[in-house]
């Protein structure tokens, strides 16, 4: 491995010089590579050097292009994902990497290239015609997303033998150290359905989505799990039931979300038994035998997008619970739509329910204990989300009741 200095005249005179990089790969194949800079060939120089010894080098010359090695990625997340999942990766590769450096070497890919995509995939440029998809700026999350996906990337072409090392790895995100990134708080009245909302929408609840919405209330399931529930995995008798499968957007049961998310929950309080109950004998058996809790009305998996438009949001305009668009009818009248728009609102509805203190109308359960309900992969995930619900301040009542627990206190305080 050398790194000398290279001068020459071209065929028109012109007098150049260039620093040499010039060394044997561990192929035994001669390489070259120059640099206009001697800091630059320094540091080539270095890496190369380290790559032969630990056999890992890859020249320009036969280095694949950042598409080539997604493209092996995608094909092999096909057969290992659930497809809604591949569908995200491919948008990921088709949509927001390709555009920028589909067609950049892998061995051109370090940090600093990677950040400047990044910031490009952030930034969005406005001069770009309306129809070049580097244009719009991505989201924080989306570009989280992204960074993600070219990670992977990486990793599947260092397992692969084509690049040395995966440059995303150790390299940190722009915000400062010990600095989170800021997300809105959930808030009630506004993400989370009060209590007088939630009775509000089991009065007005009706037909075969009743049972389902009071489930969705009352147990935290995701929107897919309850889709995909079984009645084979509901204990009336013991008045509890079983995650072990879920229902996707293509409507292919499968595992669910994660292995935290297998769990076990109890159905309270005691009603949800009863409407479970009455709904069994109602309920579709259809053809295929899914023997599925909240099916179709041919007993098949119910479609997630009906839900929300049959159940819902007309569950939700008769009991009131809506919002002002602004907009009036043909008579004048208002225009009003649904306050909440999904199933997770009642998803979160259910944690702060199960965290606060039965004093304030909750159940008083401890953080892990709802990270479990919930299936939360961490209790720090529950905390984060919902960890601010359910802060408050002791009253004097509290305080004198603490104070008469522990004599002693008062004695020393004396």
């Amino acid at each position: 491995m050398s790194v000398r200095k290279r001068k020459w005249t071209t065929s028109k005179g012109v007098h150049k010089e260039a620093w040499l990089v010039d060394y044997v790969d561990q192929h035994g194949e001669r390489r070259a590579k120059t640099f206009d800079k001697k800091k630059d060939a320094d540091a080539y120089a270095l890496r190369a050097g380290s790559e032969v010894r630990d056999g890992l080098h890859v020249v320009d010359s036969t280095s694949k292009t950042v598409n080539d090695v997604g493209l092996i990625w995608l094909t092999r997340a096909q057969n290992e994902l659930e497809h809604g999942t591949y569908l995200q990766y491919k948008q990921h590769l088709n949509l927001h990497i390709k555009p920028f450096i589909g067609n950049d070497k892998l061995s051109r890919m370090n940090m600093p290239n990677i950040r400047k995509f990044l910031d490009a995939l952030a930034g969005g440029n406005e001069s770009l015609p309306e129809d070049d998809l580097r244009r719009a700026p991505r989201s924080p999350a989306m570009v989280k997303a992204v960074r993600t996906s070219l990670s992977s990337i990486f990793s599947e072409a260092k397992e692969d033998g084509y690049m040395a090392q995966n440059p995303l790895q150790g390299m940190r995100s722009k915000r400062k150290k010990g600095e989170k990134r800021r997300k809105q708080k959930l808030q009630y009245g506004v993400d989370i359905p009060t209590l007088d909302e939630i009775n509000k929408l089991i009065a007005a609840a009706t037909g075969r989505f009743r049972p389902l919405l009071i489930t969705a209330v009352f147990t935290g399931l995701r929107a897919s799990e309850l889709r995909g529930l079984r009645w084979a995995d509901v204990d009336l008798a013991k008045s509890r039931l079983n995650v072990t499968q879920r229902a996707d957007n293509f409507h292919v049961i499968g595992m669910p979300k994660s292995e935290t998310s297998q769990r076990t929950i109890p159905l309270y309080p005691p009603f949800v038994v009863n409407v479970l109950k009455e709904w069994k004998l109602q309920c579709p058996k259809g053809e295929k035998k899914l023997d599925l809790v909240f099916p179709n009305t041919i007993g098949n998996i119910e479609a997630h997008g009906n839900i929300i438009r049959s159940g819902l949001i007309p569950t939700m305009l008769a009991a009131g619970v809506t919002v002002d668009t602004g907009e009036k009818d043909e008579n004048g009248k208002p225009i009003l739509a649904p306050k909440y728009t999904g199933l997770h609102a009642f998803r979160h509805w259910f944690a702060s329910w199960c965290l606060n203190r039965e004093k304030d109308g909750g159940r008083g359960l401890l953080p892990m204990r709802v990270q479990k309900l919930l299936g939360h992969s961490t209790i720090g995930l529950t905390m984060d989300t919902y960890g601010h619900l359910f802060e408050h301040k002791e009253d004097d009542g509290e305080l004198d009741t603490v104070m008469r627990s522990f004599p002693a206190l008062v004695v020393s305080a004396t």
